[in-house]
C-alpha cells in the first residue's frame, strides 16, 4: 500500500506525518535535521524507496531534499504561499498540523506550484552570483553617498565617474582641503575597495565554475549582448530547460510575459508580471540595452519598438526576446543564427527627402 510523508523542516528538528493511501494515520513524530536522523524516520516506519515527502520551500528545503533523495526517497518541494493559502486552518499554525497539512495535500494532489531542486553545482553557483550582486550593489551605494556628498559641498564636477581605483585616488587629492569631506570620502573609498576585492575573489571563483559549464555558456555568449555573466544567470536560473514546456513558460518564469484580465467581453493586458527570477530579468534587461547600438542585430527591432512604444517598453520587450532565445539555444544545444531574426546584413544608405533648407546647408546661429 502506497504512502505518503509530509515533513516540517528546521534548522535543528524536522515535524512529519504519515498517511496511507485512505487517509489514516500510519505514523507521525519528529527527528533530528541530519542525514542519521531522517534515515531513522525512514527505517522507524519502514518506508519504501520512491515514497514520495512534501516540504515547504524554505532555507532547509534543498538540505533535507537531498538527504532524502540520498535515501532513496522522492522529495517534492512545494511553494510556501500555495500551502499556506490552501491549509484548512491558517491561523492556526504548528509544526504538526503544517506536516499533517502537507501530508494530505501530497496524497490527493493539490498542489500545482513545484519548487525545482538544483544540483549541487547549480547550487553553488546561484549562491556566488548571488554574492557577487550583493558587493556590487554595495559598491554602487557608497558610489552614491560620496556623490551626494560632493553635490552638497558644490563639487558635483568631481563625481562624474567613480567606477575605479584611479578615480578614488584623484578624489581624494581633490578633497583634501577639506578635512571632514576628506574623512567621508575616505571611509566611502575604504568600503568601496574592500568590496571590489571581494568581486575579484567572487569572479575567480565563477571562473572556475564556469568550467564545469563550458559548452552552453560558450553558446549563450554567441548572443549579443549576452556577456558571462548574462549567460552565467541564465543557466544558474534556467538549470535543467526540460522543466520548461515552451519558450513562453521560460519566459513567464523570469517574469517578463504581460498580466492579463480576461472577463466576459472585456480583455485587458499590463505590466510584465515580474513574478520569478529577479536576477535573470535585470540580467536580460541589461543585455537589451546595447540594442540601442546600429551595430547590434536586434537594433531594427528595438528601434521600430522605441518610435511606437517608447525606450523601456522596447528595453523590456527584447528581454522577453532574448529569454525565449535563450531557451531555445538550450532546449536544442545549438548555437546563436543570425538569419532567423528576420534581418539581413549589409551596407544600407537612407535618402532623405526635406522640402526646405538653410542656403549652402548652414546650421542657424546662435
Amino acid at each position: 500500500m502506497a504512502r505518503y510523508v509530509g515533513l516540517d523542516a528546521h534548522s535543528k528538528n524536522c515535524v512529519y506525518a504519515i498517511l496511507d493511501e485512505q487517509g489514516t494515520m500510519q505514523g507521525e513524530g519528529s527527528v533530528t535535521t541530519t542525514p542519521m536522523g531522517l534515515s531513522v524516520m525512514c527505517a522507524r516506519h519502514d518506508l519504501a524507496p520512491g515514497t514520495p515527502v512534501a516540504l515547504e520551500s524554505g532555507t532547509m528545503a534543498f538540505y533535507v531534499a537531498r538527504q532524502l533523495t540520498a535515501v532513496g526517497m522522492a522529495p517534492v518541494v512545494i511553494d510556501a504561499h500555495e500551502v499556506r493559502s490552501k491549509a484548512l486552518r491558517p491561523n492556526q499554525k504548528s509544526d504538526r498540523r503544517d506536516a499533517i497539512e502537507l501530508c494530505e495535500g501530497l496524497r490527493r494532489d493539490l498542489y500545482r506550484t513545484i519548487v525545482h531542486v538544483p544540483s549541487e553545482a547549480i547550487e553553488r553557483l546561484r549562491e556566488t552570483l548571488g554574492r557577487r550582486r550583493h558587493f556590487v550593489r554595495l559598491k554602487t551605494m557608497q558610489v552614491n553617498a560620496v556623490k551626494r556628498l560632493l553635490r552638497t559641498a558644490g563639487l558635483r564636477h568631481l563625481s562624474r565617474s567613480l567606477q575605479v581605483a584611479s578615480a578614488w585616488t584623484k578624489l581624494r587629492e581633490a578633497v583634501a582641503f577639506d578635512p571632514s569631506l576628506h574623512g567621508f570620502v575616505l571611509a566611502h573609498d575604504a568600503v568601496w575597495h574592500c568590496a571590489h576585492e571581494q568581486i575579484l575573489r567572487l569572479e575567480h571563483d565563477l571562473d572556475r565554475q564556469a568550467e564545469e559549464l563550458r559548452p552552453p555558456l560558450d553558446r549563450l555568449q554567441t548572443v549579443p549582448g549576452v556577456g558571462r555573466i548574462v549567460a552565467l544567470t541564465a543557466l544558474a536560473v534556467f538549470s535543467d530547460v526540460r522543466r520548461f514546456p515552451s519558450a513562453k513558460h521560460a519566459a513567464s518564469y523570469a517574469g517578463l510575459v504581460a498580466s492579463s484580465y480576461d472577463s466576459g467581453d472585456r480583455v485587458r493586458r499590463g505590466r510584465i508580471t515580474r513574478r520569478g527570477s529577479s536576477e535573470l530579468r535585470s540580467m536580460l534587461c541589461e543585455a537589451a540595452h546595447h540594442a540601442w547600438r546600429p551595430s547590434n542585430p536586434f537594433h531594427p527591432y528595438f528601434s521600430s519598438l522605441c518610435a511606437r512604444r517608447g525606450y523601456k517598453m522596447a528595453v523590456v520587450a527584447l528581454a522577453h526576446r532574448l529569454c525565449r532565445i535563450l531557451y531555445a539555444m538550450l532546449r536544442h544545444g545549438v548555437d546563436f543564427d543570425l538569419h532567423r531574426l528576420a534581418i539581413e546584413e549589409g551596407r544600407f544608405e537612407q535618402v532623405r527627402v526635406r522640402r526646405y533648407r538653410l542656403k549652402g546647408n548652414r546650421t542657424p546661429s546662435a
